[in-house]
C-alpha cells in the first residue's frame, strides 16, 4: 500500500544492514523498534544502519555526467546517455536517490526521536548518545541537500510518518528545507565529537568536522542560483533561474560558511596530503588519512553500492590480471587540456590507458580516456569481485574546504582577502608538486578569483559528484556546457587554443605485473601533424607505437574525434536553459504520493 509521497517505510521492524567495512554483523538480524532502543549499544547499530541510506550509485553516475569533464558513451536510446544530454522525460528520471534519501531520512527522525528519550547513566553514555543524535541530525541534512541539489523544492518530513498527520506530502520551498539543514548541521555540531576523541574511528561516519564542512556546503548551496517557480500556481511563466530574494539572508548563510570552515582549519585536524596521487591510492584501499573528512563506506559483500572503480574507473580486459573493467562513464576530451603545464592532478583524474589481455598498457586516443581515480590497479587485491572493488565514495576532503572557505570568503566581500588567496593557493601549490612557480599569480579582482574558484573546482574534485550541480548554484550551467561543446567542435578542428595539440602521439607498450600497479600515466611523444616516414621509422625501430589521437582505438569506447560525428553532433542535445537546471519527478514519485499531484516542474 502506497503510504507517502517519500518512501513508505515499515519501521516496526528495522532491518538494518551496515556497509561499513568495521561493523560486522548477521545480514538477516532484525530488531524490534522498541528493543533496539532499550540499550545504547544496539541504538548505535540502529544509527549505523541509516548510513545505508545515505548513498547510491546514481550520485555518480547517472547524475554525475553531464558536465564539462564527464560524459556517458551509452547509446541515445540508454536513460544514462539520456541523462547526461539533458534529454529529460517523465520517465527516464532515476528513482533510486530519491528513495533512499527519503529512506534515510525516515530513518533519521525515529532514530532522533527515539534517541532523545533515551538517557545516559554516566557521562561517557551522554557523549555517546548525543554523538549518535548528532550524527541523525547531521546525516539527514545531508540526505535533504541532495535532493534539493537535483529536485529543486520537495516534501520535508521532520518527524517519523507514524507521527505525522498525514500520509502524503507536497512540495516545502528549497529555502526552508536548506535553512532546516542549516539548523540541523548547527545541533549537529553542537553534539558531535571532534575526529580527535577517538570517539568515531573512522571517516565513514559524520565527526564534528564533517559537520563543519557539510554546513559549509550547505550554505554555498542555500546562497547560490537555483531554478525556482511559483509553489502556488506552477505556472511555466515562473519559472526562472535565481537565487534567494532575501539578501540578508544570503549574507547571512556566507557567514555561516565562513564560520564553519574556519574552525574545520584552525582545530588542524586536516590538512592537504603532500602528494594529490597518494589521495587516490590511500583511497582504492581503505587507508584512511587527514585530508578524508568524510567517505561513503562502500567495503564488502553487502555494500549499498558496488560498482565503483568498475563503471567509473579503468578499462581492463576480463582475462587481466585484475579481472574485468568496463567503464561506462568517459572523460570529455577537451578536459585534458583544462589542466595547465605541470599540473599533476590531470594524470590522477584522466587515466590514458587501457589494460588488454595480456596485462598490457594500451594508450587511448582522445575520446577514449577513463576516469583514473578509482582505478583497480592501483589497490592491493581484487576486492570482493570485479564489480564490489571495496572502494569507499569521497564525500569530503580538506582540499573541498579550502575551496569553498575561499568561494565564501570572496563572495563576501566582492574580491578575494588574503585569507582566501592562501587557501587557494595551498590547493594549487600541491597540484604543482610544491612548485610555486605554477601555481602563479592569484588574482584578487572578485569575478577573476570567482572564476578561478570555478576551474579549481574542476580540477581538484574532478569525477566526485559535484560539478553539475556547482555549475547549477553558479548560475552557469547552460552557458558552459553551450561554451563546452563549442570546445569540443573546435578540438576536432584544431582550431582556437586546439590549434597546435597532439594529432599523433608515439609510446611504448608496456606490461603491468600485479596489484598496487606504480603506474599513472602512459608516457608518450606528441607531434602536431603525422610524422614522415624517417620518423617513423625510427620510432618503429625503437618500439614504439604511433596513435592517432582523433582515432577510435581504445580498449573502451572510442569513437571517431570529429566535428560532425554523430556523438558530438548529440552532445547536451536536451540543454535548455531556465528547464533542465532542476530534474522534473519521474511519474511513479508522484503516483505514490497524493500529495504531488499537479506538481511536477513546469515545464515537464
Amino acid at each position: 500500500m502506497k503510504t507517502s509521497g517519500y518512501i513508505s517505510i515499515v519501521f516496526l521492524l528495522m532491518a538494518f544492514v551496515s556497509c561499513q567495512k568495521w561493523l560486522e554483523m548477521p545480514s538477516q538480524t532484525k530488531f524490534n523498534s522498541e528493543t533496539v532502543f532499550e540499550s545504547i549499544p544496539r541504538a548505535e547499530m540502529a544509527v549505523l544502519g541509516v548510513y545505508s541510506q545515505t548513498f547510491n550509485r546514481e550520485l555518480y553516475y547517472q547524475l554525475g555526467m553531464g558536465t564539462d569533464a564527464c560524459i556517458s558513451t551509452e547509446s541515445e536510446t540508454n536513460s544514462k546517455n539520456q541523462m547526461s544530454n539533458y534529454v529529460y522525460t517523465t520517465s527516464n528520471i532515476p528513482t533510486s536517490t530519491y528513495k533512499a534519501m527519503y529512506a534515510g531520512i525516515e530513518y533519521a527522525n525515529i532514530c532522533i526521536k527515539k534517541l532523545s528519550n533515551m538517557k545516559g547513566e554516566s557521562e561517557a553514555e551522554t557523549k555517546k548518545l548525543n554523538m549518535l543524535i548528532g550524527e541523525c541530525y547531521a546525516i539527514r541534512a545531508m540526505n535533504y541537500l541532495n535532493l534539493v541539489r537535483f529536485f529543486g523544492d520537495v516534501p520535508y518530513p521532520t518527524v517519523p510518518i507514524a507521527d505525522a498527520e498525514s500520509f502524503s506530502s507536497s512540495r516545502v520551498s528549497r529555502d526552508v528545507v536548506l535553512d532546516g539543514c542549516v539548523g540541523d548541521l548547527q545541533k549537529a555540531i553542537e553534539l558531535l565529537p571532534w575526529y580527535s576523541e577517538h570517539l568515531i574511528d573512522s571517516p565513514e561516519r559524520i565527526s564534528k568536522n564533517a559537520a563543519y564542512g557539510i554546513l559549509a556546503r550547505v550554505c554555498l548551496y542555500a546562497s547560490g542560483y537555483s531554478l525556482r517557480w511559483d509553489l502556488n500556481s506552477f505556472s511555466p511563466a515562473s519559472v526562472s533561474l535565481s537565487r534567494r530574494p532575501d539578501q540578508a539572508r544570503i549574507t547571512e548563510l556566507l557567514n555561516i560558511a565562513v564560520t564553519a570552515c574556519r574552525e574545520l582549519i584552525g582545530k588542524g585536524e586536516n590538512q592537504l596530503l603532500p602528494s594529490y596521487e597518494t589521495v587516490f591510492r590511500d583511497l582504492v584501499n581503505g587507508r584512511y588519512n587527514a585530508e578524508s573528512i568524510f567517505e561513503y563506506g562502500q567495503y564488502g559483500p553487502d555494500v549499498n553500492e558496488s560498482s565503483i572503480g568498475y563503471t567509473n574507473g579503468i578499462y581492463a580486459h576480463t582475462l587481466s590480471i585484475y579481472g574485468k573493467g568496463g567503464p561506462q562513464m568517459h572523460v570529455l576530451p577537451t578536459y585534458w587540456y583544462d589542466f595547465e603545464a605541470g599540473d599533476l592532478r590531470r594524470d590522477v583524474a584522466i587515466c590514458n590507458y587501457g589494460i588488454t589481455s595480456d596485462n598490457t598498457r594500451q594508450m587511448s586516443a582522445y575520446t577514449g580516456c577513463t576516469i583514473g581515480k578509482f582505478r583497480m590497479t592501483w589497490k592491493a587485491g581484487l576486492g570482493t569481485a570485479i564489480n564490489k572493488r571495496d572502494i569507499n565514495w569521497p564525500w569530503l576532503r580538506y582540499s573541498d574546504v579550502l575551496l569553498m572557505y575561499a568561494e565564501a570568503l570572496n563572495e563576501i566581500n566582492q574580491g578575494a582577502s588574503s585569507d582566501a588567496v592562501d587557501a587557494i593557493r595551498q590547493v594549487r601549490a600541491r597540484a604543482f608538486g610544491g612548485n610555486m612557480s605554477g601555481v602563479g599569480n592569484i588574482p584578487t579582482g572578485y569575478q577573476e578569483f570567482r572564476q578561478l574558484i570555478i576551474d579549481e573546482r574542476s580540477r581538484e574534485l574532478a569525477f566526485e559528484g559535484w560539478r553539475r550541480t556547482d555549475l547549477v548554484r553558479w548560475g552557469i550551467l547552460f552557458e558552459t556546457l553551450s561554451q563546452t561543446k563549442q570546445r569540443v567542435i573546435d578540438m576536432a578542428n584544431r582550431t582556437g587554443r586546439y590549434a597546435g595539440i597532439d594529432l599523433f602521439r608515439a609510446y611504448k607498450k608496456e606490461k603491468a605485473t600485479g596489484f598496487a600497479d606504480g603506474a599513472v600515466t602512459v608516457p608518450f611523444i606528441g607531434y602536431a601533424s603525422e610524422p614522415d616516414a624517417a620518423e617513423k621509422k625510427r620510432l618503429s625501430d625503437q618500439g614504439y607505437t604511433l596513435l592517432d589521437m582523433t582515432s577510435t582505438t581504445s580498449l573502451s569506447n572510442g569513437v571517431v574525434l570529429s566535428a560532425n560525428a554523430p556523438w558530438i553532433v548529440s552532445l547536451f542535445r536536451g540543454l535548455e536553459k531556465n528547464k533542465v537546471e532542476v530534474l522534473p519527478l519521474n511519474t511513479t514519485t508522484i503516483d505514490d504520493n497524493p500529495g504531488l499531484k499537479g506538481q511536477q516542474h513546469p515545464l515537464y
